[in-house]
């Protein structure tokens, strides 16, 4: 694990966080004014001090204090990240697939579970677990329908497209899922389906993350 090194501020850089502290909001200027400085030698401290999250600059404002690392900028951001931006296509089939047609999906998509839909609506979820049980299990995989062994509705977590990857990842870490299936609910003669719009995977949250750390 690469080790995080901490940012180590100027004495000038100090005093401008004191400063801000004490005067939020504060211009430029006036900390310009406070420290007998110009304002030209203070905007390569200011804009360090912006970067890093430790100031926050608002325009006809000023400087204000937020006190925020890296660390706390990347969390902030995950959890300001929709499920909808990040998604990727669901892989599905229909209740009546054959295992046998259902398991070349799997490979041929290179996934790890299949979204079973009744009607264009989810119905289920199979992942790989299940289809090796009942290949172990002597299941004709020919005749044998996915509807069969899939994971049924109400007993799937799902995702929502305005819920946030921080909210995706800690069901995927609770229910100790490789993915969910990103929904939107409908309803038909009073009764509540739910549409597959998308898929949201561990995949999905590492390239988050790998994005975020190359910024």
């Amino acid at each position: 694990m690469r080790e995080v090194i901490p940012i180590e501020f100027t004495e000038r850089q100090l005093k401008i966080i004191d400063i801000v502290k004490s005067h939020e909001p504060i211009t430029s200027e006036q900390i310009a004014k406070m420290l007998k400085v110009t304002r030209a030698t203070l905007r390569p401290d200011l804009a360090i001090l912006t970067m890093s999250g430790i100031l926050d600059a608002r325009p006809k404002v000023g400087y204000l204090y937020s006190g925020n690392n890296p660390i706390n900028l990347i969390a902030e951001r995950i959890k300001q990240i929709k499920i909808k931006d990040i998604k990727s296509m669901p892989v599905v089939v229909d209740e009546q697939t054959t295992l046998y047609d259902a398991i070349v999906t799997l490979f041929l998509e290179d996934t790890g579970t299949i979204f079973v839909l009744s009607n264009g609506y989810l119905a289920g979820v199979v992942s790989r677990k299940d289809f090796l049980k009942n290949i172990m299990g002597g299941t004709d995989i020919n005749k044998i329908p996915v509807g069969l062994i899939m994971t049924r509705m109400p007993n799937i977590i799902v995702a929502y497209p305005y819920e946030t990857a921080l909210e995706a990842a800690i069901k995927i870490i609770d229910h100790e899922v490789d993915s969910l299936p990103v929904v939107e609910k409908e309803k038909v003669q009073g009764k509540e389906y739910y549409k597959v719009v998308g898929r949201i995977s561990k995949t999905n949250l590492t390239k988050v993350l790998v994005e975020l750390g190359n910024q």
